[in-house]
């Protein structure tokens, strides 16, 4: 399968349309990592991956192949666009249980794709442009080491593992404000939004790493709200990465974990993907822009976060203000990030709309700063005076994490309180929310919209509840150590929770 035992993470991007004729194999290659891998190996992971399409499209027509679970290793796949798949290849463990869950790391691979696609365009469009695929493979392999370095621990990439199972990437966490505080938070967005005249803009407000409002559609929502954690928040700037994962809160990193080669790849990759040096962002033939790049933000003196990223106004040394394509409408927009201690206020102007250019943006947020500064402190303090801290969500007792599937929101038990539980505790979590995963397929398949209710729960060998329910596009996942023995006390626990915290959607009536 071209996959050796010291290559345990392997990560690839390719198009079936292209590379069908003899000869021309490589061109159906997008991304490889670990990208100095010789190409026979490259090609074989992405025969066997193309191969396994095929094969399980003969049983599932309308359905895509989503994970493939081999003796040695698992085979995570996402069709990214039309015949565009990206493709996981995790090597196993040697631990009785499965230390990942595949549809954790598929999130990866939409992640990816979302992100990049909020900043380029489609994959797609980008190889229409250039039939030639350098302009793609440039701007991929930067923007998906870029990503990676994110999951760096010393030269270990560190996936999201077992440790991570009371997490839920793709959502958003909402911060919850009184209605004082609400009336508030929408007198600052009309303000916003008014700041360009009669032009339709969008808003995003983030309190700390929360979200507090959206002008958005959900999933252009979730994209802008990943890339503030990722890079604007005051976290993201003052520790220079992001702060989704545990792992970066220092807890026992897992098994899946591979080294993350920093030298130079060969020198046939290093022509195929681009230049070895991506420090700059750009090469002999392309600029590609590196939103992904780590410490390139900083906040100036006027509140408004800049960047070098885009570049800079032809002739002069103004920095090019941001752009971000909407998932929902496919338009362009200027993004514009404001800060004030805990608060960052992001805003989308269609380009279309601004007709000269970074003058007219310059103007735009000078408006801002006119209209609606008093409104920004207010809104500040009073989200600061009702902020409990990092333990605000917190419940005594309980390991939760709660989704809203429709909504794409979640909330879950502080990182600090997670890292407490127990290996066995987190693992049978892991276990349980894989068969909770498989059930949803199974369900999907079938065709249904499992609006059914399921409840599914484990007592480990640590003497703790694991319980998984899933209810009308709702899930709660919850680990309970030092628990009663008894059945009836885990159900009881779920009851009190739910009818006190969500507003009893997972009760038994």
């Amino acid at each position: 399968m071209g996959v050796s035992s010291n290559e345990s993470i392997q990560l690839c991007m390719f198009d079936l349309r292209r590379g069908q004729n003899e000869g021309q194999e490589l061109d159906k290659i997008l991304f490889f990592f670990p990208a100095d891998l010789p190409f026979s190996k490259q090609l074989s992971v992405i025969g066997l991956s193309e191969g396994l399409i095929t094969f399980t499209r003969i049983f599932s027509p309308e359905a895509a192949c989503e994970v493939i679970e081999a003796e040695r290793h698992s085979h995570v796949f996402h069709e990214a666009e039309p015949d565009i798949w990206m493709v996981m290849l995790v090597e196993k463990s040697n631990d009785s249980e499965p230390i990942w869950r595949d549809d954790a790391l598929r999130k990866v691979l939409k992640e990816i794709h979302s992100l990049f696609v909020m900043f380029h365009g489609s994959v797609r469009a980008m190889l229409e442009k250039e039939p030639g695929g350098g302009l793609a493979r440039r701007h991929l392999y930067s923007f998906i080491m870029d990503y990676l370095r994110d999951f760096l621990s010393g030269r270990k990439l560190l996936l999201p593992s077992f440790r991570d199972c009371l997490k839920e990437r793709g959502t958003v966490q909402m911060l919850t404000i009184g209605r004082e505080a609400a009336i508030e938070v929408q007198s600052l967005v009309r303000v916003l939004e008014s700041s360009a005249g009669n032009t339709l803009c969008h808003s995003l407000i983030l309190f700390q790493d929360l979200l507090v409002s959206t002008t958005l559609s959900p999933d252009d929502t979730v994209n802008l709200f990943t890339y503030a954690v990722l890079r604007l928040t005051p976290h993201a700037l003052s520790s220079g990465s992001s702060s989704w994962s545990y792992l970066r809160k220092g807890s026992t990193a897992s098994n899946v974990a591979t080294e993350f080669n920093m030298a130079h790849p060969n020198s046939m990759s290093e022509g195929f993907y681009g230049t070895s040096d991506i420090s700059s962002g750009e090469d002999n033939h392309y600029h590609v822009v590196r939103p992904l790049q780590g410490d390139k933000w900083s906040k100036g003196k006027d509140g408004y976060l800049v960047t070098d990223l885009w570049g800079a106004e032809i002739g002069t040394w103004v920095f090019a203000t941001p752009t971000v394509w909407l998932q929902q409408t496919g338009e362009k927009m200027y993004l514009c990030v404001y800060q004030h201690r805990s608060l960052t206020l992001m805003l989308m102007i269609p380009v279309s709309a601004v007709p000269n250019g970074e003058q007219g943006v310059s103007e735009v947020r000078q408006q801002i700063i006119e209209n609606a500064s008093l409104k920004i402190l207010k809104v500040e303090e009073k989200l600061s005076k009702g902020w409990g801290g990092e333990n605000a969500y917190h419940v005594s007792g309980y390991r939760y994490l709660l989704v809203d599937g429709d909504r794409n929101v979640s909330r879950a038990s502080p990182a600090t309180k997670v890292t407490t539980l127990t290996k066995e505790s987190l693992l049978a979590m892991n276990k349980l929310r894989q068969e909770v995963e498989l059930e949803k397929s199974r369900a999907k398949l079938d065709g249904c919209n499992f609006e059914k209710d399921l409840e599914m729960c484990i007592r480990t060998k640590n003497n703790a509840w694991v319980i998984s329910r899933v209810t009308r596009g709702k899930e709660l996942h919850m680990v309970l150590e030092k628990a009663n023995e008894t059945l009836l006390y885990a159900s009881d626990a779920i009851q009190k929770f739910s009818d006190r915290y969500c507003d009893g959607a997972f009760s038994v009536d």
